[in-house]
C-alpha cells in the first residue's frame, strides 16, 4: 500500500451486510499519511459498497438541531400555505415538494412515494449570470418567512455540511490517486442541493394517490456523493446479492453515498448502490446533501481508470445537463414543463445506467 498512491479495488461491488465506518478527521489536518490511511478507507467502501458513514466531520450537533426544528416547523404548516412555496414557481427549482410531485416508483405510475420535501441550494442572486443565462438549477432561493429563524438556521446548516462536503472531495481525490485539490476548480458555484424530507406518520390517510410500498423507491442518486443524516431508520442499501441491508442512523455519524458523477469519474470502480426508503409507520425526517460539481464540469472517465485495452463504460457529458435531465424525469412540473415546450432535455443527455441493478423486491 502506496501512501501516495492509495490502493483501488475494481469490481462492481460485494455481499456486504453492513455499511463501514470512517473517521475522516486526518482529512482536516496536515497528517499526510493519516490523509492517506483515510483515502484508502474510502476507496474500498466506495469500490465494495457505495456507502460509507463519517464520524470525526466537524459539524455542530446545534446546527443540526436547528436545522431539525426548522423543519418540523415547516412541514407543520397548512397545505395551502406550503404550497405557496411549491417548487414549480421557482426557476432555479427550489421550494416546496408536495407529495405525489416526484415518481420514483417504476411500477404501478398511480402510486407515490411517502414524503414531501423542500429542495434549496446555493443562494444566489436574480441577476446572478448563470440564472440570466437560464440554468434552471441555479439561482435564488425561497424562503417560507412565516417560520421564525428558518432561512439563517437552514443556511447556516447548508454552509456548514457543504463546506464538509468539499473536504470529502479532498479525500475522494487522494482515494482516486490524484492531487488532494483537484476538484477544488470546479466547486466555485456547484448546485449542490439540500432536501429537507419529511415522511409523515398518517401518510395513508392523507395521500391524495395511493400509497407506495416505500417512503421513497429504490434509486440512485445523480451528483458526485450525498451527506445524508436521519432521525430514524427506514435506509435500506442493495448488496451485490440483491439483498437490502439497514443503514441506520450512527450517533455523531453522517451517511455518505456514491453518486453517478463518481461512478462516471471512475469507469465503474465505485458505485452509485441503488438504495430505498422503507414505508414505516412513524415520523421520519431526512436531510441529504447531494455535492455536485460546477454546473459546466464535463464528467468523463478518467485516462487513470482505463486500463490498458478497455474501453470508457460511461460517455462524456455535462455534469448540470445531467442533474437536469434526471430532474425533469422525476419532476411532475418539469415533466409538464416540456410537454408544453416551455423547457426542453439537454442536448448532452444520456441513457447510460448507473449503480447495481435491483435485482431483488425485498
Amino acid at each position: 500500500m502506496n501512501a501516495d498512491q492509495p490502493t483501488r479495488a475494481a469490481g462492481k461491488g460485494n455481499a456486504f451486510d453492513r455499511i463501514p465506518v470512517v473517521d475522516v478527521t486526518p482529512l482536516f489536518t496536515a497528517d499526510a499519511a493519516g490523509k492517506a490511511r483515510v483515502a484508502n478507507e474510502m476507496a474500498q467502501a466506495a469500490s465494495d459498497v457505495g456507502f460509507l458513514y463519517v464520524t470525526g466531520h466537524r459539524v455542530p450537533n446545534r446546527l443540526i438541531e436547528r436545522l431539525r426544528a426548522q423543519a418540523a416547523a415547516f412541514f407543520a404548516l397548512p397545505l395551502a400555505l406550503k404550497q405557496s412555496y411549491y417548487i414549480g414557481r421557482s426557476r432555479a427549482h427550489r421550494g416546496y415538494v408536495p407529495v405525489g410531485e416526484e415518481r420514483f416508483y417504476s411500477g404501478d405510475p398511480a402510486k407515490v412515494d411517502k414524503k414531501e420535501a423542500f429542495d434549496l441550494s446555493i443562494e444566489l442572486a436574480e441577476d446572478d449570470p448563470d440564472h440570466v443565462r437560464g440554468y434552471r438549477l441555479l439561482g435564488p432561493n425561497q424562503w417560507p418567512g412565516e417560520v421564525p429563524g428558518f432561512q439563517s438556521d437552514v443556511y447556516a446548516y447548508y454552509q456548514a455540511v457543504l463546506e464538509l462536503g468539499h473536504t470529502l472531495f479532498r479525500g475522494f481525490a487522494l482515494a482516486l490517486g490524484l492531487p488532494e485539490t483537484f476538484f477544488d476548480a470546479h466547486l466555485m458555484k456547484p448546485p449542490s442541493q439540500l432536501r429537507l424530507i419529511h415522511y409523515p406518520a398518517n401518510f395513508e390517510q392523507t395521500a391524495t394517490a395511493a400509497p407506495s410500498e416505500w417512503g421513497i423507491s429504490a434509486h440512485t442518486d445523480y451528483e458526485c456523493f450525498t451527506i445524508l443524516q436521519a432521525t430514524t431508520p427506514g435506509l435500506e442499501v442493495l448488496n451485490s446479492e440483491g439483498r437490502w441491508i439497514d443503514a441506520p442512523p450512527l450517533p455523531g455519524a453522517f451517511v455518505i453515498n456514491i453518486g453517478d458523477m463518481l461512478e462516471a469519474l471512475t469507469n465503474g470502480r465505485f458505485i452509485a448502490t441503488p438504495h430505498r426508503v422503507r414505508n414505516i409507520p412513524d415520523e421520519r425526517y431526512s436531510f441529504p446533501l447531494f455535492c455536485s460539481l460546477d454546473y459546466d464540469t464535463v464528467i468523463e472517465p478518467l485516462p487513470s481508470f482505463i486500463a490498458a485495452g478497455e474501453t470508457a463504460r460511461y460517455p462524456r457529458y455535462i455534469a448540470g445537463d445531467h442533474l437536469l435531465t434526471q430532474t425533469m424525469k422525476t419532476f411532475g412540473y418539469l415533466r409538464r414543463l416540456q410537454e408544453t415546450g416551455v423547457v426542453s432535455l439537454p442536448t448532452s443527455e444520456s441513457s447510460v445506467s448507473f449503480g447495481r441493478r435491483e435485482r431483488a423486491t425485498g
